[in-house]
């Protein structure tokens, strides 16, 4: 019985290092031929004149970058596109859900993947996504990634980048935005549908509260100012 096990284990080791390298292969394919057909400095310039009213990183609220970091990807300055931590983290959980639920993803992998992939969750895309993430990480400086993070991404509403969101939603420009506004915008691209204030404002006010309490927790906001921003949200 020993042995048996023993072989079992052997086996479904082996059954998974080959289905590993097969799901590596294709998405090493994926990236390869992404890249090939847009290089990195192709697609730059493809979404700058695709977005009319595009925002560089100098005119970001510093409260807005700070509330994007702690919320989606707080090492964003320290890796190299790749989070191992997080990738751990959403190993684990997907392991337990039995699904691909969490991603784990970087700023930049999800530059990677709203500009150069699909949405569908699929191990492959994933780790094409890996590969176009270090691209970008190797062509780009990180206040370049992050500006075309926040040109490309998806604020509900129809608005389909930050100087469309803080228009439709506040009418200002975004460099206007106070700290208020800034911490609700950069929870929504997280499920757009679901936190956009207009469609659900009851999940939109608990996604902003999630945003200011981890702003607290990584330092970015004091703590007494993220009690009296909590309270304003749940007036």
């Amino acid at each position: 019985m020993f042995k048996f096990i023993k072989r079992l284990i052997f086996s479904i080791t082996i059954a998974l290092l080959i289905a590993s390298g097969i799901v590596g292969y294709q998405g090493y394919d994926m990236y390869k031929t992404a890249i090939a057909e847009t290089s990195i400095a192709e697609k730059v310039q493809e979404i700058k004149e695709e977005v009319s009213e595009f925002t560089t990183y100098d005119q970001l609220p510093k409260d807005y970058i700070n509330a994007v970091i702690a919320v989606e990807d707080r090492r964003f300055f320290d890796h190299n596109g790749i989070d191992i931590i997080s990738i751990g983290r959403a190993v684990v959980t997907n392991v337990k859900e039995k699904r691909l639920a969490e991603g784990g993803s970087t700023i930049t992998q999800q530059l990677a993947k709203n500009t150069y992939f699909t949405q569908k969750k699929e191990f492959t895309r994933k780790i094409a996504e890996i590969f176009m993430a270090r691209e970008f990480e190797n062509s780009l400086s990180k206040e370049e990634i992050f500006e075309l993070y926040v040109n490309t991404m998806y604020f509900g509403d129809g608005y389909y980048c930050i100087a469309d969101a803080a228009e439709g939603y506040f009418d200002k420009e975004v460099s206007q935005m106070n700290l208020h506004e800034a911490t609700l915008l950069a929870g929504i691209p997280n499920a757009p549908s679901v936190y956009s204030p207009n469609a659900n404002p009851e999940l939109s006010r608990q996604r902003h509260s999630q945003v200011i309490r981890q702003m607290v927790k990584y330092n970015y906001l004091e703590e007494s100012k993220g009690e009296e921003l909590l309270k304003e949200i749940e007036k």
